[in-house]
């Protein structure tokens, strides 16, 4: 089984090169998706859904939001005796807008976490692209090629500069870019080592652990092999303002949202033991995501509400996203808006954005 072969690592102390008033307050990894979830359950359920029962989250130094969420990783089934999760410190210096996700200094700074297991694989992943998938295939075809690294690749669907760019020759990856275009291989943050290798590389790059781990690989990928496995379902990446709100808008899909939640490999998140949500008479909701314990009296079409939010009757709220104990005041009208959690939108107030350039009301 896959949980007697590997630990898994999740990177988080990094920022994106384009701040915004959602990442001032928080790490990426925390941010609010779909209502009820956040960026970092995307990679912690998919370690945990293959049997990784060992997991390791290297934080950054604005880590409160994320102690909060996953706790002692109860809800991931890693409040355990044996393995579990472990808070594992971030390098001092090693936040970078550089789109370095796997810090070289971060890695060797917690060097006694892959030295104190005997697993011979560790699974490492960001938190910036949201997508599902089973790791036993990356395992498996891992152990299969023999290589020292294997990368989860996907083809890329539009242009992004945050993305790192795989040059790839018949499977084994030969170098990388940063930025990718429409079609080219897209490295989805997430890949496989062996653990002595690991530790072997360690010791080449300790002179440049300001690097990324695959920056210092630049010149050493004919000695290195470094294989690509390619993944074919949805993939989100979310390092900007205008990402998060196109992606966060296309779980109104249903054929989008099934791929990303499908029954088969459930997203794990923290529980708030929240009532249902309830829909007041005369309440009017179309093609729109609520989360438990909102209060529905006004009009709500096309958007994404999270837990506890309250739309007062007379109040609308359209083409928009509503974190956690809002409160849109009676009249008031929300649109094109992204309103960060625990804000109270007066009486009478509008909060409206374009469709091009989206309004955003910072955390309340």
């Amino acid at each position: 089984m896959t949980m007697n072969k590997a630990i898994g690592l999740i990177t988080a102390n990094y920022t994106t090169r384009s701040s915004s008033a959602l990442t001032d307050v928080r790490p990426a990894a925390s941010t609010p998706f779909c209502g009820r979830y956040r960026l970092i359950d995307f990679p912690l359920s998919n370690m945990v859904n293959c049997g990784i029962r060992t997991v390791g989250l290297i934080m950054p130094f604005n880590y409160r939001s994320i102690i909060d969420h996953v706790g002692s990783g109860k809800d991931w089934k890693l409040d355990r005796k044996n393995g579990g999760l472990f808070m594992l410190p971030g390098s001092a210096f090693g936040t970078s807008r550089s789109g370095s996700r796997f810090l070289v200094r971060d890695l060797e700074s917690n060097r006694i976490y892959f030295e104190r297991t005997n697993k011979p694989y560790v699974v490492c992943s960001a938190a910036n692209i949201v997508f599902n998938t089973d790791l036993s295939s990356l395992i498996e075809a891992h152990e299969a090629s023999g290589a020292d690294i294997t990368v989860l690749t996907a083809k890329a669907t539009e242009d992004d500069a945050d993305l790192i760019k795989l040059k790839v020759d018949d499977g084994r990856v030969r170098g990388i870019d940063h930025g990718v275009s429409y079609g080219d291989t897209a490295f989805l943050d997430c890949f496989i080592i062996g653990r002595e290798k690991l530790l072997e590389m360690l010791e080449w790059y300790s002179a440049v652990d300001y690097l990324d781990l695959f920056e210092a690989l630049e010149g050493d990928y004919e000695r290195v092999n470094v294989q690509a496995h390619e993944f074919h379902g949805y993939a989100a990446a979310i390092f900007n303002l205008d990402a998060y709100f196109r992606h966060s808008m296309e779980m109104l899909n249903p054929a989008i949202n099934d791929e990303l939640f499908p029954e088969t490999r459930t997203v794990l998140t923290k529980a708030h033991d929240t009532p249902p949500a309830k829909y007041e008479a005369g309440c009017y909701v179309r093609n729109s995501q609520i989360s438990a314990g909102c209060r529905i009296y006004g009009s709500v079409a096309d958007s994404v509400l999270g837990r506890g939010v309250v739309v007062e009757s007379g109040a609308t709220v359209r083409n928009a996203i509503v974190m956690q104990n809002c409160i849109i005041r009676s009249g008031a009208r929300v649109e094109n808006a992204i309103v960060d959690r625990n804000n109270e939108i007066p009486a009478g107030t509008e909060l409206r954005g374009t469709p091009e350039s989206v309004l955003i009301q910072g955390k309340g």
